[in-house]
């Protein structure tokens, strides 16, 4: 039996400490998660909560089969999803138009930023393109996945991704362009 085999059992039994532990596990990468698809850390650490809450509920139902943070990362990712749904802040910002696709452009900016710069840059998208985007390139969920988890056809998962991926190479070619600037603006 592993450790988390084990700690699933104790769980189960409904110890507090083997909750505690399996808590402290996983809460710091869960809150990153739940970040990715927020606006504030104070939105992701309430998805956060709610996340470990349907966690505990469905734990049962965690058979050892992949990965335990796997499992406990698509439970996270679905609350969060839940949670955009269910505010009003983020309801106004999470349409999604039915719009023709764009085709993805293959340009590869030649641009070096750090994984925390973009975040931040994935952050600033509107929500449905921040949570298209991160349920795609971050996740690996399919756009038809996707479609179905967002109520919007497999087109607009799509269109949107390439809409959020075309917004985010601007971005990273003016940050570039402004980094080769010397210390005179040229």
């Amino acid at each position: 039996m592993t450790d988390h085999q084990k700690l699933v059992k104790d769980c189960l039994k409904n110890n507090p400490a083997a909750q505690k532990q399996l808590y402290g596990l996983f809460a710091d990468t869960m809150l990153g998660i739940c970040y990715r698809y927020t606006k504030s850390l104070q939105d992701a650490e309430e998805v956060l909560q709610q996340g470990f809450i349907k966690v505990f509920q469905n734990l049962h139902q965690y058979k050892n089969e992949g990965e335990l943070g796997g499992w406990i990362r698509r439970i996270m990712v679905n609350t969060a999803i839940n949670y955009l749904k269910r505010k009003p802040r983020y309801q106004l910002d999470l349409g999604f138009e039915d719009t023709q696709l764009h085709p993805v452009s293959n340009y590869e900016p030649d641009v070096r930023l750090n994984a925390k710069d973009l975040l931040n840059l994935v952050r600033q998208l509107p929500p449905g393109y921040q949570t298209i985007f991160n349920l795609y390139a971050i996740e690996g969920y399919t756009h038809v996945e996707i479609g179905k988890m967002l109520g919007i056809s497999e087109g607009t998962s799509r269109s949107q991704y390439a809409r959020a991926r075309g917004l985010l190479i601007q971005w990273i070619e003016k940050h570039s362009h402004n980094d080769k600037k010397d210390v005179y603006g040229r």
